[in-house]
């Protein structure tokens, strides 16, 4: 059998938990942060889960099944 390959672009985009969740960066804090508060442009910062329903993919392409 092949090895299996990690999808790089998913690899750099996502990490998993040590519980299992998928994590993301958050979009929006690149650019046009003038209008925006400080609270929102400091909540951009953080980490969030992703949706269940892309779960199964995302942890494919990242080779964990």
């Amino acid at each position: 059998m092949p090895k299996q390959k990690t999808h790089k672009s998913t690899a750099k985009r996502f990490r998993v938990t040590g519980s299992g969740k998928v994590m993301r960066g958050k979009a929006f804090k690149s650019h046009i942060l003038e209008k925006k508060s400080p609270k929102r442009k400091r909540n951009f910062r953080k980490e969030t889960e992703i949706a269940a329903c892309d779960v199964k993919v995302i942890k494919k392409n990242l080779g964990l099944g």
